[in-house]
């Protein structure tokens, strides 16, 4: 048994936030039906890279799922969709607001016939507010939600992150909003709406930078790889690449001066006083970290405890034997690529543990079969609704 077994979710949402949301819920178990547009599909459908015709990017967030094609603008198409909420658990949808209401599947229009439902939002800056009717991307929160302007050099220009965190974690503040509303269900017996913005996702993860923007009212700079309250806590240059220090006591520093061969200055003792005197500090530790290679300091400070690790690209971190012990990386079959890699899943329940199950949808491929089998549609019916272009 899988914790959200027998939970069924209908998603009607895109690209990546709700998708990703989808996604969890799938690996744990729910039933996620996700409804596509006929002869076009979810917008990553046509993004590069492609395998086989598929598009790496969908298949990278929509494992375990059932796609169906349903035009959501016919009045055919309307009536199957209620007919599919009418016994559905959960609604995921990250339309621009007013959209689902126009069509008739606002939530309150929702909630009226079926009152345990869940109704989850993601939008860019939620249902209430001033904004609440502008769209949002991820590029764009993470520039208005503060992240660019502490990712960067000091001395250059803020950067965005190099996967699309904003989209990832509102995805999985999502996921969790939704397991939240399914408990509280347990309890009254009722569904109730969850409103995600990605803005507000994006300010929750500020946390420690906006704490000490609250406690001194003075804006956080980029510090590059460097950390606002630890030293040393960053990256340095070995002689053959680049590796991370993360000193993150006075304990550790001691050990990391015996295996750096440093001195134990009394003005760099504690993490107070390395912070203060980093400027004098991080070039003497620069100098002596790039005389040896990057496994050599590894292999010293990890034995002694410190912690550290190498900056490694994507094929170095999937030939670490770790991921495949955590089984991180798993194999499904897909319907026309064959043997697929895709990503395992993090969290390892002991008792109702959650799975890989299938492989990304092909386009409509469970239309029949949520048709037929969810909605008893017969052959004839379906045919009809095909020839009509409603599915």
């Amino acid at each position: 048994m899988k914790p959200l077994e027998g939970i069924r979710v209908v998603g009607l949402s895109r690209v990546l936030a709700g998708p990703y949301c989808s996604l969890l819920l799938a690996d744990m178990g729910a039933e996620v039906i996700k409804v596509e547009e006929p002869g076009r599909g979810d917008d990553t459908r046509a993004w590069p890279p492609f395998v086989g015709g598929e598009a790496t990017y969908f298949m990278s967030v929509n494992r375990g799922k059932k796609s169906l094609t349903l035009n959501m603008k016919a009045d055919a198409g309307k009536l199957i969709l209620r007919r599919l909420l009418e016994g559905t658990d959960v609604l995921l949808e990250n339309f621009r607001r007013g959209t689902l209401e126009r069509l008739g599947f606002g939530h309150e229009a929702v909630r009226a016939f079926n009152a345990r439902l869940v109704y989850c939002s993601i939008s860019g800056f939620g249902q209430s507010g001033p904004r609440r009717s502008q769209p949002g991307y991820d590029a764009i929160m993470q520039a208005e939600g503060g992240l660019m302007s502490i990712t960067g050099s000091a001395d250059g220009p803020p950067y965005r992150l190099g996967v699309a965190i904003v989209d990832i974690v509102s995805g999985m503040f999502a996921a969790f909003g939704i397991a939240m509303a399914l408990l509280a269900r347990e309890r009254t017996g009722k569904g109730q709406q969850v409103d995600l913005a990605m803005l507000d996702a994006t300010v929750a993860l500020l946390t420690y930078q906006a704490g000490g923007f609250f406690a001194t009212g003075t804006v956080p700079a980029r510090l590059g790889n460097r950390h606002p309250s630890i030293v040393p806590y960053e990256t340095f240059a070995a002689s053959d690449g680049e590796f991370v220090i993360a000193v993150g006591n006075d304990e550790q520093w001691r050990r990391f001066c015996t295996i750096a061969g440093l001195p134990e200055e009394e003005r760099f003792a504690t993490n107070r006083q390395r912070v203060t005197a980093y400027d004098v500090l991080r070039p003497l530790l620069a100098d002596r970290l790039r005389t040896g290679p990057r496994q050599f300091w590894i292999d010293r400070l990890t034995t002694a405890g410190v912690p550290c690790g190498s900056v490694r690209n994507l094929q170095e971190l999937f030939d670490d034997p770790q991921l495949g012990a955590r089984e991180m990386i798993a194999r499904v079959e897909h319907a026309t690529i064959g043997q697929l890699r895709t990503l395992g899943v993090p969290i390892k329940l002991s008792e109702t543990a959650g799975a890989v199950r299938t492989a990304p949808p092909t386009l409509g491929q469970h239309t029949d079969a949520v048709l037929a089998g969810d909605l008893g549609l017969s052959a004839g019916a379906i045919a009809a609704l095909r020839r009509q272009r409603v599915v």
